[in-house]
């Protein structure tokens, strides 16, 4: 290249004296947009995560500075004391039956009334209701339908019509009242699962269904082994925010049963919420905050670590 078709230095430094505080308003920009966002996660987030852990090495009634230094024992005392046993176990069988009973019936539900049921769009509202209503308004109709008096709960006054059989007190039981929250539950989330299955059948196209089919699949097989494979990304979806909620469920359970009777529907959050708010035991709540915390985090990494392969449908 001769010195007459060289570029001249102000055609090579004035792009990027151009480009330079065009990207910094980018960066201004982009900084300006996240800042109400990341003040209201450290304010409502992490500023409580660091309380709660500091508070929850005091001996704090709430009230005053927090002066009596216990150390682990609020950790110690959780992990000793029988009542908060018992609610892990509670909180553990919700996730049982959640994973085992009403996954499946949402999925076998969404199926029919995704693309076979007749008046399948009157099906899929009904379903849904349920979840479009606030959990405490669920627990109050759930209340008044399993009322132990004949003349206010409409179960047992069905019940009462059958000869022989006496009304029945569901949420007195200790034998019943897990049932009875369980079913409360699948009630209020049913709709939810069934409607995240139903759009994920709808990602699948209906080519490679009836592929299978051609090549002598039955509706059973299909379903087994094209149908259930490829929404594998939503089924594990469901079943991370089934467990979730399950280990952290509170507004339920406290307005149906408040832990009771005698502990036997205790779970995690109702059991934090009456030693903090109820017994005033700001400390030893925050060390059960702690706790939840502390079990819901090591079983988001795990399921993050087991479900990293890829999404069939992502090369389709």
């Amino acid at each position: 290249m001769n010195i007459a078709q060289a570029p001249r230095r102000d055609e090579i430094t004035l792009p990027t004296r151009n480009r330079s505080p065009r990207r910094t308003q980018d960066y201004v920009t982009i900084v300006l947009f996240l800042l109400p966002a990341c003040i209201l996660f450290l304010l409502f987030l992490v500023y409580p995560i660091f309380s709660s852990i500091y508070y929850s090495l005091y001996n704090w009634s709430g009230i005053g500075p927090a002066v009596n230094f216990v150390g682990l024992d609020n950790f110690k005392q959780i992990l000793t004391d029988q009542v908060f046993i018992k609610a892990v176990g509670n909180c553990l069988l919700i996730v049982v039956l959640s994973l085992a009973i009403q996954l499946p019936m949402a999925l076998a539900m969404a199926i029919m009334v995704g693309r076979d049921l007749p008046g399948r769009g009157f099906f899929r509202t009904i379903f849904f209701m349920p979840f479009v209503l606030s959990e405490v308004i669920a627990a109050i109709i759930w209340l008044s339908l399993l009322s132990p008096d004949p003349e206010r709960g409409f179960i047992n006054a069905l019940l009462v019509l059958i000869p022989g059989v006496q009304a029945q007190n569901f949420l007195g039981d200790i034998n019943a009242v897990m049932a009875c929250v369980f079913v409360v539950l699948t009630w209020k989330y049913f709709g939810l699962h069934m409607l995240l299955y139903m759009a994920g059948l709808q990602n699948i196209p209906r080519e490679i269904e009836e592929a299978a089919q051609i090549d002598g699949a039955n509706r059973w097989q299909s379903i087994r082994y094209v149908t259930i494979p490829l929404l594998r990304s939503t089924i594990q979806t469901t079943m991370y925010l089934s467990v979730l909620g399950s280990l952290t469920q509170f507004n339920l359970i406290w307005i149906m049963t408040r832990g009771g009777p005698v502990n036997s529907s205790e779970v995690m959050a109702t059991y934090m919420y009456r030693y903090a708010f109820i017994r005033f035991q700001l400390g030893y709540g925050s060390a059960v905050a702690l706790v939840m915390l502390a079990i819901c985090l090591i079983f988001s990494v795990a399921y993050l670590r087991l479900n990293r392969q890829s999404d069939p449908l992502s090369g389709i």
